[in-house]
């Protein structure tokens, strides 16, 4: 496994970025009419989409939304055929990198409840959940 996480620079980097989220956040929950392709959250200052690659090949992605010292992890998505292989471990360790490089000391992330275990796996743990709210907020420190 050869990781890298990075923008997306070309319009086959965007166009992978944005076949992942459409189908594992939208199209696999019955929404994939919602998605919007040039929604401006993507590209507004502090936000940053990534592209998790493992040789030539698109795995993951994510945007981490910087805000002062918080990092905000959004629409983490690793492909279907290509879960459960460690790909969102190192997704969400890069994500990590890049936010505290960034000066962030802890990252949050509305999570759907399926993702919750992962989560924690990964050293997040549960927050305050709005009532009805279909995710759970998770939060992690920053050593």
């Amino acid at each position: 496994m050869r990781v890298e996480l990075r923008a997306p620079g070309t319009d086959d980097d965007w166009a992978a970025y944005h076949a992942i989220r459409r189908h594992v956040l939208f199209e696999l929950r019955g929404n994939g009419a919602a998605y919007t392709v040039d929604h401006p959250d993507e590209r507004l200052p502090g936000h940053f989409p990534f592209v998790l690659w493992d040789g030539g090949t698109a795995v993951g992605v994510i945007r981490v939304d910087v805000h002062d010292t918080i990092a905000f992890f959004r629409r983490m998505a690793v492909r279907e055929d290509l879960q459960r292989r460690g790909y969102g471990r190192h997704l969400l360790q890069a994500a990590e990198q890049f936010a505290a490089a960034h000066g962030c000391t802890r990252a949050v992330s509305n999570v759907d409840p399926g993702a919750v275990g992962f989560y924690e796996r990964c050293g997040f743990r549960r927050g305050k959940q709005a009532e009805g709210n279909r995710t759970v907020v998770m939060s992690k420190q920053f050593q």
